[in-house]
């Protein structure tokens, strides 16, 4: 269970760098415009908040690389972090698009249930 806690944990992680890719470099790109079903001209005058989002989403992929790297030491690091994402994704899931709970908050809470049991 704790290898399966792990890969699901960084497959959060992997898709957080996804979304800093995409919300700081591509957000006004035909990528960026598809997955986040915008049109040119809003993406233009959102670029600076969405590449903003994109640090966040990057600070979140971090934390949880670095605590799956020092895993001995990091569990509290991983919780954290794995909360972090479950609030964001039901914000996000409340506030923007409920399909932010399945794509973020989801899998961040089976990553959490399998760390927590593991």
């Amino acid at each position: 269970m704790k290898i399966a806690a792990y890969i699901l944990i960084a497959l959060v992680a992997l898709l957080h760098f996804c979304f800093m890719i995409l919300e700081m470099f591509l957000w006004d790109k035909p990528a960026g415009l598809r997955a986040f079903s915008n049109t040119s001209q809003r993406a233009k005058d959102t670029k600076l908040l969405a590449a903003n989002q994109g640090l966040y989403n990057g600070f979140i992929a971090a934390g949880l690389t670095w605590g799956l790297l020092n895993a001995n030491q990091a569990s509290t690091f991983i919780v954290f972090f794995l909360i972090c994402v479950i609030v964001a994704g039901i914000f996000g899931g409340i506030t923007v698009s409920r399909r932010i709970l399945t794509i973020q908050a989801l899998p961040a809470m089976i990553s959490l249930a399998l760390f927590l049991c593991a």
